[in-house]
């Protein structure tokens, strides 16, 4: 339903066929395992032994000699079975729906594309155009305030239309895209006869209606390669989410290495001012260490503060104004050269999480299990009641952790590896707390139990003021 919700607008009046629609769904919903799987395993395992407490079943087996562990092996067996197929569905099966839900998706939003137009973004499906409109009228299709470049003739935005209102329509062949705009101005720059000339001169046209057509070469649907987005991380299996992750840790890794040594040589040590008369034999000595010695040394020779009181007043000045100057400089330099390293050590981040996840969906299919076969042994109530609520409360947590830790690991505040299993490592000591306990027939969740720990805290509390009462009388 999340994704219907999501795409539902770009599917209607498309024209398409209901195979088609199927196929994305079945695509679609391929892409939901990875968090329908876990949560199936734990309300089964819930309601499967819920179901045996609340029959006496489990009482009877017990009495029988058989342990809770004893009892569960085989759905153990099942268990790993179930993790090992969930390995290879997220390895294989997974980068292969995906590759095919995204070509499929890509399809259909081009074969019509007035339907791409959203408000207060320009649109550019239209080779040669860039369209904006500021908003639509679902009820009679009206768009206001639209903005369409012509750029056909490469020469930049020398061309524009805005208008009122306008309305988009298609042919019936489905060949040309029709847009008939109201009350609005053609903008065109005129081209100048010298170059000494900066009149700027253009012309501009006002109309009550205009009729613009556009022929829709390529826009119906036809299947783009399969290969189209395997490049993506979620098209990719384990080899080749390996071999990415190298190529964009060595990548990473050069481009801020190139950025240290580009910054000490071309920013940190500069020589921009020809030494004062009076040191020439010095510049000499400069002269021939830069042949033979590095920057660092260089700088590290000169008596930079001699150097600059020996200049005149106005060298100073001019000296001060260009160091700031190449300061803020060597600042807008690095600021844009950290957010491009960010971007590409998120994108890296996002091969590395893709790697986990495919051993994650098994790990959270055996730990759900072990938390809630032992819980429906203890809480003893089968159905779909408590074990739905206790399931989906349990599921969201898992979620959020999950969130949580590769959001974490996205912006570099966690450890790949300890933020892709975050949620299993929080999770697995509750699957061990609860088994033991349901080995050992503890009452948990005995609302009996816990009104006496009450009582017996409230007499405590009771017999303290009654000792401090007596006190005071003493």
């Amino acid at each position: 339903m999340q994704f219907l919700w999501k795409w539902i607008e770009d599917f209607i009046g498309k024209g398409l066929e209901w195979n088609i629609l199927v196929e994305i769904l079945i695509y679609a919903s391929a892409g939901l395992v990875p968090m329908a799987l876990p949560l199936a395993v734990l309300l089964a395992s819930v309601m499967t032994f819920g179901n045996l407490g609340e029959n006496y079943e489990l009482t009877a087996m017990k009495s029988a000699g058989i342990s809770l562990l004893k009892i569960m092996s085989p759905l153990m067996i099942l268990i790993v079975m179930i993790a090992i197929g969930a390995f290879f569905f997220s390895n294989n099966a997974l980068p292969y729906t995906n590759m095919r839900m995204a070509n499929v998706l890509y399809d259909v939003t081009r074969k019509r594309p007035e339907l791409n137009i959203k408000t207060n973004v320009f649109n550019n499906d239209i080779e040669g155009y860039s369209i904006k409109i500021e908003k639509k009228n679902k009820k009679n299709n009206i768009m206001y305030d639209f903005m369409i470049y012509n750029h056909t003739k490469r020469l930049g935005n020398q061309e524009v239309v805005l208008a009122d209102s306008g309305e988009i329509s298609i042919t019936n062949d489905q060949k040309h895209m029709i847009i008939t705009l109201y009350d609005g101005h053609n903008y065109t720059e005129m081209r100048e006869k010298k170059r000494k000339d900066k009149e700027y001169p253009y012309r501009h046209d006002k109309f009550k209606e205009q009729t613009m057509i556009f022929e829709l070469v390529g826009f119906e649907l036809k299947r783009s390669s399969a290969t189209l987005f395997k490049d993506n991380y979620q098209m990719m299996d384990l080899t080749q989410l390996t071999y990415s992750i190298d190529s964009l840790s060595e990548s990473y890794n050069i481009k801020k290495l190139n950025l240290q040594k580009r910054l000490k040589k071309f920013n940190y040590f500069r020589y921009e001012y020809k030494v004062p008369t009076s040191l020439n034999k010095k510049k000499k000595e400069t002269d021939s260490l830069r042949k033979y010695a590095s920057v660092e040394k260089l700088f590290v020779n000169l008596n930079l503060d001699s150097i600059f009181e020996s200049m005149e007043i106005e060298k100073k000045f001019e000296a001060v104004g260009l160091a700031l100057n190449n300061a803020n400089k060597t600042l807008s330099n690095i600021e844009t050269s950290e957010k491009s390293l960010h971007d590409n050590l998120k994108w890296l981040r996002k091969h590395q999480l893709a790697r986990y996840r495919k051993f994650s969906l098994s790990f959270a299919c055996i730990i759900f299990f072990f938390i809630g076969a032992p819980l429906g042994a203890i809480i003893r109530k089968g159905g779909f009641g408590l074990p739905i609520l206790v399931s989906a409360v349990l599921f969201m947590f898992y979620y959020v952790v999950s969130i949580t830790g590769e959001k974490f690991v996205r912006e570099d505040v966690m450890p790949v590896a300890i933020g892709a299993l975050l949620s299993s490592a929080v999770l697995f000591p509750l699957g061990v707390f609860l088994t033991y306990k349901a080995s050992h027939d503890s009452v948990l969740f005995d609302s009996g139990k816990y009104l006496q720990i009450v009582k017996r805290i409230l007499q405590i509390a009771k017999l303290q003021r009654v000792f401090k009462s007596r006190r005071l009388k003493k």
